[in-house]
């Protein structure tokens, strides 16, 4: 089977065009690493990009990789045409029998379902809920972003949803859904988390600093708490100084020798700041399937995060995790407190959130269930 995988590379969404090798979404990552054990499967990856960049033109034995420079009057501000028409182009070259745009947040979703073949989406971030829920203003990149949305979705084979609370969501404009959730890279099943003796607990809050990431409710949420318990929490992601949001903030970081911002992180990054924590803490209004949350679970670090979206798809609350309301102090507060005053239940948690994270998100099984979903869709 031959398949064409559009999704971003990661070298254009952070300008780094001078790196030697494309670098892809963690989801994407993941996912790819699984189909590199197929070898019966032929993938192409196309991305677009702003600039000319060097690219090696093979990622694995049986994925070939693809960069299309496209000129910045074809991105956004035309409805990613210009994206759309090179993508054409490459994929009448590489003739595959199906094409899975990687995320509607930018030109994949178009530039598959406008590709000239078969195509099927995956969602990661519901555009049209973030934009709703960010009240995006009229030709935002959100207002825009949710629009193409819901032009790109019914235009396609079908959707693969990483959690019914996207099924939900695309279900009235997509043709078909299957559930199916997203692959974690193998290396973080292999963790063993173990916070350093002597040292103070460690909640750990990966994502970008924006609202729609809540990180200022659980400050002040922790900050009553702090004055009875010892602990650390570490903020890792990017923030934008000229913010709003991220002003308030870094002024609440200031003011909080016990919280810390470490900025970006690397997968690598992420990976030793998991071995260190006591817990993760997602405090998100919306998430559809949040890595986060994934890559923590198959590490073995105890999961606490709003009920909302996928979440609840992702942890069975008190088996697998904890759940708090994300607008409720006083229950992220709560429920942050259960897991740092009970350590055995914490790890108990933990260790059966690993043993599900194996059975449900390995690279190898969703592999295989892509390339079934894949058929399906053909047939």
């Amino acid at each position: 089977m031959k398949v064409a995988i559009l999704t971003t590379d990661n070298r254009e969404d952070s300008g780094n065009y001078d790196a030697p090798a494309p670098y892809f979404g963690t989801a994407p990552e993941a996912l790819l690493q699984g189909l590199a054990e197929l070898p019966e499967v032929e993938v192409h990856v196309v991305s677009c990009a702003r600039a000319h960049m060097r690219s090696p033109a093979t990622l694995a034995r049986n994925i070939f990789f693809h960069s299309l420079y496209v000129p910045r009057s074809g991105w956004m501000r035309t409805g990613y045409q210009g994206c759309i028409r090179a993508v054409r182009r490459k994929l009448r070259e590489i003739g595959p029998e199906i094409v899975h745009g990687q995320g509607t947040e930018r030109d994949c979703a178009l530039s598959a379902v406008f590709g000239g073949f078969r195509s099927v989406l995956t969602i990661h971030g519901n555009m049209r809920a973030i934009a709703r829920i960010s009240g995006a203003k009229p030709f935002s990149f959100l207002w825009l972003a949710a629009r193409l949305e819901a032009f790109a979705l019914p235009r396609a084979q079908g959707v693969l949803c990483s959690t019914r609370h996207t099924q939900q969501a695309v279900s009235v404009l997509a043709k078909r859904t299957w559930l199916v959730p997203n692959a974690v890279d193998a290396a973080f099943f292999e963790i063993d988390a173990q916070p350093p003796p002597g040292m103070p607990p460690r909640i750990l809050c990966v994502g970008n600093v924006y609202g729609l990431k809540n990180q200022n409710a659980l400050i002040r949420a922790l900050t009553p708490l702090a004055e009875k318990e010892r602990f650390e929490a570490v903020f890792l992601g990017k923030a934008r100084e000229d913010d709003l949001y991220a002003t308030e903030f870094f002024g609440l970081i200031r003011a909080r020798p016990w919280c810390t911002y470490a900025g970006f992180a690397t997968r690598d990054e992420v990976k030793v700041r998991l071995r260190e924590a006591t817990l993760l803490a997602l405090p998100s209004l919306e998430e559809n399937c949040p890595m986060a949350v994934l890559e923590a679970m198959a590490a073995g670090v105890p999961v606490t995060a709003a009920r909302v979206g996928g979440v609840p798809d992702l942890i069975y609350g008190g088996k697998t995790g904890f759940l708090f309301e994300p607008l409720d102090e006083g229950s992220i507060r709560t429920t942050l407190q259960r897991v740092l005053t009970n350590p055995v239940e914490a790890r108990e948690v933990a260790r059966e959130a690993k043993r599900v994270a194996r059975e449900r998100f390995h690279p190898s099984l969703i592999a295989r269930r892509h390339v079934e979903l894949y058929r399906e869709a053909l047939a």
